[in-house]
């Protein structure tokens, strides 16, 4: 007999993550104030000639995206399931960390090959714009960030945003410095070294989001639970026999699930052991939406159909 563990039908099961309106808020606020400073910067990056500042508004432009994708993807999530969508939309949280993944390593590439041009033929470049608009780009992602931290950041999209804003703090300060070195010396291919500083970071940061998406879509256990530990766990239930099919995935970022074909000796209640072991999912691993099929051993049967046509053994007869 199959046994399915019940979730309440509301459209959010259990094990699920929701950011809800006030996280939407956060975002909002920080995607306001990275769009006015970004404008900004393309500006002064175009008067001053400075490829570090357009890389850096190229980053907080996928910054920009990452955070209005996660808020479409936060309210398409919260819609309930229907039709075929079993699920609902909760992987286009997912889909929306590939592309923001992808885009970052497209601009990555676009200016590594500008970086490595400028580097054999630096342009004028004004250290002082580019020092200034750093220093205020250093406090527009520090606000940014607190900003975002206080959202849900079990979200893959949110999480991704909050790491990249992180990384043009490491941007900003490289694109400083590269101004600083201008002002100060001359040196303008510091400018095409400080953008390729940028794209290095865009690189590391579109690895991490296609990399837990892989993840995702792959149906990887989630980072963190060990199927290992999980089937030694229930073998160790007593009256458990036999386990097949131990499936352990991730419907979206937060939101684990796990199936399990399950027998039982003769002498323990099936109901009673699914309890037990959803229980144990739940409290020890942090799994609440599992489906468990538990039962007894199927009983051969006294006789087979071949024996009963048969008739008695001659051998065996008085």
């Amino acid at each position: 007999m199959a046994h399915g563990h019940p979730h309440p039908n509301d459209g959010h099961p259990p094990g699920s993550r929701e950011g809800g309106p006030t996280d939407g808020r956060w975002l909002l606020a920080a995607l306001t104030l990275i769009l006015a400073f970004m404008a900004g910067e393309v500006i002064v990056g175009i008067i001053a000639s400075s490829l570090a500042l357009i890389t850096d508004a190229g980053h907080m432009l996928t910054d920009a995206a990452a955070i209005a994708l996660a808020i479409v993807a936060a309210r398409l999530a919260r819609r309930p399931a229907r039709g075929s969508y079993t699920f609902g939309l909760r992987r286009v949280e997912i889909l929306a960390a590939q592309a923001n993944g992808l885009t970052l390593w497209l601009l990555a590439v676009w200016f590594t090959v500008e970086g490595v041009r400028r580097l054999a033929d630096p342009p004028d470049v004004e250290g002082g714009w580019v020092v200034a608009t750093a220093g205020a780009g250093i406090v527009v992602n520090l606000v940014a960030t607190w900003l975002i931290a206080r959202a849900d950041r079990s979200s893959l999209n949110v999480e991704g945003a909050f790491q990249h804003i992180l990384n043009d703090l490491f941007a900003f300060i490289a694109t400083g410095a590269a101004g600083l070195v201008i002002l100060f010396t001359g040196w303008t291919r510091a400018d095409a070294v400080a953008a390729l500083v940028v794209a290095a970071l865009m690189l590391k940061g579109g690895w991490g989001l296609l990399r837990e998406s892989w993840r995702i879509f792959l149906e990887a256990a989630p980072r963190g639970v060990d199927v290992a530990a999980i089937d030694q766990d229930l073998h160790h239930v007593d009256g458990v026999v036999e386990i097949h099919d131990l499936h352990v995935w991730e419907v979206t970022s937060g939101f684990p699930a796990l199936s399990a074909h399950i027998l039982v000796d003769t002498h323990h209640d099936c109901h009673d052991r699914r309890q037990r072991i959803t229980a144990l999912l739940e409290e020890r691993h942090g799994i609440t939406h599992t489906t468990l099929q538990v039962e007894h051993p199927a009983t051969p049967p006294l006789f087979s159909p071949e024996d009963v046509r048969a008739g008695p053994d001659p051998e065996t007869r008085p």
